[in-house]
């Protein structure tokens, strides 16, 4: 049994609520091991017991389940059986040069996980949430990324704690993303941003494809996408819109990869990126939409509000902000706002996750109007609000 520690000293006890009765009581109920074995015998709950019992099962394994995906990704396993077709565990084996009895092993696992399917002459094709990840290089780049995100959970109170005497050696999101550790960011040399902005560029269409896809930019002539990273976003928006001009400002070693992004396209006359650090330097003026995607859930409340602000001032009158990332409160995808996003924010050091509601008051606090939400197709990867300037 683990002790509950008492309240520290001049700290009075929570008050009670009416519901605590009934919920203490259901509580104890479903504590008590021979109410869990009654329910579990007992024909019309025993489904819901063997669901829950399931639930909890997958909490415990979660690791072990993400560690088996992280194989099939680092084995580029998924593209390979999209590209050729099923094939033989020995021909996987020889492919990714393992053992044939631990292939087998990994190929199991992964049809457990619905990852892959065994199919006919024993052969191994992809399963329905494996043929997803095939050919995707954001997603298989955010798979692999996530060794960072597991040093630093190794031992989660610590991190928690915020000790970071005590933090696993190479810990690493704070690292990855080493604009979150310092206040000077735009003084980073561009070796120090590369990995994160490639990753940044690799995983964008993940939410520039639902923002593409919900808003037409047909009505705007220019775009300010702060924090837009070396210009995937951009990009898409370039050519989605072709009359559209396009600017991104990130910290200077960004924006000199997006310039040359650009200029690899073939887009350097209708897009061009401008360095600075966005807390502390003003924003291009003279956009009529400006676009803040995946930049607000990386700071704090003090520094987004500063932003926001920052952004009234840069648009024209009556102009537009585009605001899209995980919101905390998403229907049927709240794991992945609070529980997901909440620990890997904690682990690089800065920033948390937001409800819509805590959202639109930022927004009406930084002196914007008309504060609506646009509905994308897969709200999972991105929601998305709509705020105006005063006219």
């Amino acid at each position: 049994m683990h002790s509950v520690s008492p309240p520290p000293p001049g700290l009075a006890p929570p008050t009670p609520h009416w519901s605590d009765t009934p919920l203490a009581w259901r509580d104890r109920l479903l504590a008590s091991p021979r109410f869990r074995r009654w329910a579990q015998s007992f024909p019309l709950t025993r489904w819901v017991a063997r669901r829950r019992a399931t639930a909890v099962f997958d909490l415990v394994a979660g690791f072990v389940y993400s560690q088996v995906l992280l194989a099939c990704v680092q084995l580029r396993l998924f593209d390979l059986l999209l590209a050729e077709g099923p094939q033989t565990p020995h021909a996987l084996a020889a492919r990714g040069k393992l053992p044939l009895a631990s292939t087998e092993r990994l190929l199991r696992a992964a049809v457990a996980l619905q990852l892959l399917e065994a199919r006919a002459h024993g052969r191994f094709g992809l399963g329905p949430l494996g043929a997803p990840l095939a050919a995707d290089a954001g997603l298989a780049a955010m798979i692999e990324h996530h060794t960072a995100l597991y040093r630093d959970l190794a031992q989660p109170l610590t991190l928690l704690r915020g000790d970071a005497s005590a933090a696993p050696a190479g810990a690493g999101l704070s690292r990855y993303w080493p604009y979150a550790g310092t206040d000077a960011p735009d003084t980073l040399p561009p070796g120090q941003l590369l990995a994160y902005s490639e990753l940044m560029a690799a995983s964008q269409p993940l939410v520039a494809d639902q923002v593409l896809q919900a808003y037409s930019l047909q009505d705007h002539r220019r775009l300010l996408d702060v924090g837009g990273g070396t210009g995937a976003f951009a990009c898409r928006a370039a050519y989605v819109a072709p009359h559209l001009s396009v600017q991104v400002f990130d910290l200077p070693g960004v924006a000199a990869l997006a310039r040359q992004r650009f200029e690899q396209a073939g887009l350097s006359a209708r897009c061009s990126a401008e360095g600075g650090d966005f807390f502390e330097d003003p924003l291009p003026p003279g956009a009529d939409l400006v676009t803040l995607l995946r930049v607000v859930h990386d700071h704090d409340d003090a520094r987004v509000l500063r932003l926001l602000r920052a952004v009234r001032l840069a648009l024209v009158p009556g102009g537009t902000l585009l605001l899209a990332e995980p919101f905390a409160d998403t229907p049927g995808a709240e794991r992945m706002g609070d529980a997901y996003f909440g620990m890997y924010l904690l682990a690089m050091g800065r920033g948390e996750p937001r409800s819509e509601a805590r959202l639109r008051a930022l927004l009406l606090a930084a002196g914007f109007e008309k504060v609506q939400r646009l509905p994308t197709a897969l709200p999972l990867q991105a929601s998305a609000l709509l705020a105006k300037t005063p006219t």
